[in-house]
């Protein structure tokens, strides 16, 4: 088999991944039948109300996560999410009855938004570290990265059959569908053969777990670097669905097909992350930089293409960008995150990733009300240089490393740290490790860096 799948030869993950790629192609449905629902259905074309309904969908994440990740590591993670899985689908049957019955009100999206993301923020954490349990841990980045592939080849599909779908049927019957996939997901978990699974240690019921969880990332400079840089570019950048959704409509003046088209391009680049991050054995903390630095580049880009055409293309490398960092991240963090505190870790990541979307997202849609479409792209690019450029100088300087450049001998970059400054008291064995998971190696010369 080849090493870009892995993981498909453990049959629990077989299960997962076949059931995911189903649930993901409804989830991309209901995603293009929402923003469209509401931008010109139970609106006249306000983005700000689109960002207003994304934001209550993530704001769950910054309230629940924390005391979800400690839930992660406390129960049996695939009953929790048979649990979650099915109040999703419960949720999105009951908009689509709303929808086809003629009743549905903005007011009416916003609170099925708000219920979604109270049961998305839950299933997060879980979701995320229940991957190490259905394979062993020197596949979790291979298993991480075609669990992304799984999300974004349904990305392929899911905005244009919507798209397809909303000019035939309208919204409603989208919403149904989507509720009828999360039947695959739950369907799949019962079938798992759970003697397979690698059972991680859990958490014991105890005070202060999620202080522990907090104490924990503090202590650890690379997870900070992560998180801070994943914040930002969220924040700012990774608003397709609203920056799509007005380019469409008011820049290039296209109807749903097309708006569904643009989810589906933007998923070729990000499908080819995927694949790439799959067959990456270990990513480490300067990929994450690296990848949200080219996201800059390519949506700076994207926002000044004159067509809709150029603008489709161009949305190739912004997908592959964000997807390399978002696994990149994803990845780095629970290959080197202790397995008793994973789920807790997990969920403050999920904060920085999804939580941030309550506060970006009207931001950005207000921007694209006042200044235009184009520059509600561009301060995500503009955002994501400043931090990219800003972590890639506090690494070095606290981390005191240094880069080499080879162009015709592998590896072509080199990197050594010297003594950085959280490592220098630490022993030998531990600096070593330390190195490895920031991702750079023992300098064999130390004295050069006195």
């Amino acid at each position: 088999m080849s090493p870009t799948f892995a993981s498909l030869r453990y049959y629990n993950y077989r299960l997962w991944f076949s059931a995911a790629f189903v649930a993901n192609i409804g989830t991309w449905m209901q995603r293009v039948a929402q923003d469209w629902l509401v931008l010109t259905v139970l609106t006249d074309n306000s983005g700000t109300a689109v960002g207003v309904v994304t934001a209550l969908q993530f704001a769950p994440v910054l309230a629940l996560s924390a005391w979800a990740g400690v839930l992660a590591d406390r129960v049996d993670r695939r009953k929790l999410l048979m649990t979650t899985q099915g109040t999703m689908g419960v949720l999105a049957l009951g908009l689509g009855a709303l929808v086809l019955l003629g009743h549905a009100e903005l007011w009416h999206v916003y609170v099925f938004a708000t219920l979604l993301g109270c049961a998305s923020a839950i299933d997060g954490p879980a979701r995320q570290t229940f991957v190490a349990e259905m394979v062993p841990i020197e596949k979790l980045s291979n298993a991480v990265g075609l669990n992304s592939a799984s999300f974004n080849a349904a990305r392929l599909v899911g905005p244009g059959v919507a798209g397809l779908l909303i000019a035939m049927v309208g919204t409603g019957w989208i919403f149904v569908i989507n509720g009828v996939t999360f039947a695959a997901t739950i369907a799949a978990m019962m079938h798992m053969r759970v003697r397979e699974l690698n059972r991680m240690p859990v958490a014991s019921r105890s005070k202060g777990q999620i202080r522990e969880g907090i104490r924990y990332v503090r202590g650890r400079s690379d997870i900070v670097v992560i998180l801070v840089v994943v914040g930002v570019v969220s924040t700012f950048g990774l608003n397709f669905q609203l920056t799509s959704a007005v380019m469409a409509t008011e820049e290039f003046g296209k109807g749903a097909g097309e708006y569904g088209v643009l989810g589906s391009v933007l998923a070729v680049g990000s499908l080819t992350g995927a694949l790439l991050a799959a067959r990456r054995e270990r990513p480490r903390v300067r990929l994450v930089i690296g990848a949200a630095f080219a996201f800059g580049v390519a949506t700076g880009a994207m926002a000044l293409m004159p067509t809709y055409e150029s603008y489709a293309l161009a949305s190739i490398p912004v997908g592959l960008a964000s997807l390399t960092m978002m696994t990149a991240a994803n990845t780095t963090i629970q290959m080197s995150t202790d397995p008793q505190v994973r789920g807790r870790v997990m969920s403050l990541y999920m904060v920085v990733f999804l939580g941030a979307t309550p506060i970006g997202s009207p931001i950005v849609g207000w921007i694209a009300e006042e200044l235009g479409a184009r520059w509600a792209i561009g301060i995500g690019s503009i955002t994501a240089l400043l931090v990219s450029v800003g972590a890639a100088v506090w690494t070095r300087r606290r981390w005191r490393y240094t880069v080499r450049y080879q162009v015709f001998h592998r590896p072509h970059v080199e990197v050594m740290y010297h003594e950085a400054d959280d490592l220098r008291t630490d022993g030998p064995e531990t600096r070593r490790r330390a190195a490895d998971r920031l991702g750079v190696q023992e300098a064999r010369d130390r004295s050069s860096s006195r």
